[in-house]
């Protein structure tokens, strides 16, 4: 055999003693590097709970006005004698119709019920200020 074939027989590290393993291994370690910037990742963007909600609201409010537009226009063109504004007035009832409802349901909530517990002397400021702006560049003065 030649020797630049011939298989090492021994590890790397078989001749360290317990010292130089160890410094070994930490210069191993200390000469590693990870990357924490953040990378974009494909699809939709990372957003709050809230966000997500409205998306989904705003995604299936767009595709309701599609079918209701789309059903209306195949009306007007079939029977070639509908009039536009009985359309729009017709399929645009129901809206104005949840609409009003949301509106008054949410009128209708009653105020939630404020408790303040308090620990030790409160002191209740009861001022009333009075506050005047005026001019061009607004000048407020408050007034006790």
């Amino acid at each position: 055999m030649h020797p630049d074939t011939t298989p090492e027989t021994g590890a790397t590290g078989a001749g360290l003693s317990e010292a130089q393993a160890e410094t070994e291994a930490r210069r191993i370690i200390a000469d590693a590097y990870r990357d924490t910037t953040p990378v974009a990742q494909p699809g939709r963007p990372p957003m709050s709970q809230g966000a997500t909600d409205a998306s989904v609201l705003l995604l299936a409010g767009g595709a309701t006005t599609v079918m209701v537009g789309g059903t209306a226009g195949v009306l007007m063109y079939v029977s070639q004698f509908a009039d536009p504004i009985v359309c729009g007035l017709v399929f645009g009832a129901p809206s104005f119709l949840v609409l009003a409802l949301a509106r008054l349901a949410r009128r209708a909530k009653p105020a939630p019920d404020i408790h303040h517990h308090y620990a030790g002397p409160v002191h209740q400021d009861q001022r009333t200020v009075h506050s005047r702006t005026s001019g061009v560049w607004a000048k407020t003065r408050n007034q006790h």
